[in-house]
């Protein structure tokens, strides 16, 4: 049974963690996401520590939940109250940027092709460094039982951008992206919202709230309405990975 199974993850913090403990190993992960969770792993033994410390009296006081483990705050849940979500079509490209891909008939874009290179990339001198080798190694797991996808935007044969999440039925929940280029991350969102729209997805969400995300399109929702969007039957079909034109999105 997963740990998360007895977890109200309703009645947890919109604007801290909701729970520490547990793994990240794919089971969990898989679990996770669709409880509504994403996790933020502490990227060493110091960091856990600070955990421990800063949140002692909440988790105390049941207001957030410990699951256990070796070191039960290593991994921070989280399920932030109201979620940043993006509709499948409603990723803003905007007309300077269409204008500039109508014009780069170099550019183009798959998805699932470059997975390993995506999640190595985002991890690159990303701070807090939450997405460790450990976390790294579940979700490529989790890519391979095909719960896991990437975007990719490539100039030539040049990885120029990519974004990758976790499916949880209807909802792909987006967890990094990266560019080598202006606006390539951009382009790998509206790309891959594309395809889970075409595969029968629902819903992209965008876990962090801030500026960049709402410029793509998101709009915040309240965390009952999210949970219950993982709830939604849905038929969602293998993500179609063909080799695409970036123009398109245009």
């Amino acid at each position: 049974m997963s740990v998360f199974a007895d977890l109200d993850v309703q009645r947890g913090p919109g604007d801290g963690p909701v729970a520490f403990g547990g793994g990240v190993g794919p089971e969990d992960l898989l679990a996770a996401y669709r409880h509504g969770l994403f996790p933020m792993p502490a990227a060493d033994e110091f960091a856990s520590a600070y955990n421990e410390a800063r949140f002692e009296e909440s988790v105390a006081a049941g207001e957030i939940a410990l699951l256990g483990g070796e070191d039960p705050y290593a991994v921070a849940w989280w399920s932030p109250d109201p979620r940043p979500v993006i509709p499948p079509g409603g990723v803003r490209i905007g007309r300077q940027l269409a204008r500039r891909l109508r014009n780069r008939l170099g550019w183009w874009t798959s998805a699932d092709r470059a997975f390993d290179e995506v999640l190595a990339t985002c991890a690159q001198g990303r701070q807090p460094a939450w997405l460790g080798k450990e976390l790294q190694d579940g979700l490529a797991r989790l890519h391979a039982l095909g719960a896991a996808h990437s975007a990719e935007v490539w100039d030539g044969d040049e990885l120029i951008g990519g974004v990758f999440g976790v499916s949880a039925g209807p909802v792909l929940s987006l967890d990094s992206m990266f560019h080598r280029r202006p606006d390539a991350s951009r382009v790998a969102v509206a790309d891959l919202a594309a395809r889970f729209a075409a595969a029968g997805g629902r819903l992209l969400d965008a876990q962090w709230d801030g500026p960049h995300i709402r410029s793509l399109g998101a709009v915040p929702l309240p965390r009952a309405r999210y949970l219950a969007e993982l709830e939604v039957p849905a038929d969602v079909r293998e993500l179609p990975g063909d080799r695409l034109p970036a123009a398109r999105l245009a």
